[in-house]
C-alpha cells in the first residue's frame, strides 16, 4: 500500500551529515539534486512530503521552499510527537506513513511508522530497526532511492517516471 505521507530527516539522509563552515562562521550544507526527484515523484502521486529535522537552520527551509515542500519542521526535539500531530492534521495514522531517518533521535518514529528506512551509512543499531536500508549513502540520493523502493514495491515506479518525462 502506498503511504499517505512520507517524512524525512535531513542531516545524514539528504546531506552527508557534515557541517561545513566558512571562515566567517557561516554554515553550509550540501544537498544532492537526486533527492529532489523523490519529492517530484511523490507529488505526481499526490503524496505529501514532510521534513523533520533537529537542526534549526534556514538552509533546510530554503531547500524545502525550492521543492515546494509545505510541511517543514525545524528544530524538532520529538519527531514522534511532531509526526503524530501532523498525522492528526491530515487525518491519517502512523501506519500510513513512511519515514527515513539515520540516527538515535529518529528511532522512536522509525519503530512506529508503516514503512521505515535509513541510508547505508547509518549506525548499525538504527539499521537493525528499519525495514529498508538504502544502498546509497546519505547525501548521495538516499531519499530518492527510498521513494523509488516504495513506488517499485507498489508497482507504480515506471508509470511515475514516465509521467515525469
Amino acid at each position: 500500500m502506498l503511504p499517505k505521507l512520507v517524512i524525512t530527516d535531513i542531516d545524514g539522509v539528504w546531506t552527508d551529515g557534515g557541517m561545513y563552515y566558512t571562515a566567517e562562521g557561516d554554515v553550509m550544507k550540501r544537498f544532492s539534486v537526486k533527492d529532489g526527484w523523490g519529492v517530484i515523484f511523490l507529488r505526481k502521486l499526490g503524496i505529501p512530503v514532510a521534513i523533520m529535522t533537529g537542526e534549526n537552520t534556514q538552509i533546510v527551509q530554503k531547500r524545502a521552499d525550492k521543492l515546494k515542500i509545505a510541511h517543514c519542521y525545524l528544530g524538532v526535539k520529538d519527531k514522534l510527537a511532531q509526526a503524530r500531530a501532523l498525522c492528526q492534521e491530515l487525518g491519517i495514522g502512523l501506519e500510513e506513513v513512511a519515514f527515513i531517518g539515520d540516527d538515535l533521535n529518529d528511532l522512536p518514529l522509525l519503530r512506529l511508522v508503516g514503512f521505515s528506512g535509513s541510508p547505508v551509512n547509518t549506525p548499525d543499531y538504527v539499521k537493525r530497526e528499519v525495514k529498508y536500508v538504502t544502498r546509497t549513502h546519505g547525501g548521495q540520493g538516499a531519499f530518492r532511492e527510498f521513494v523509488e523502493k516504495i513506488l517499485a514495491d507498489n508497482g507504480v515506479l515506471d508509470e511515475t517516471i514516465a509521467a515525469c518525462l
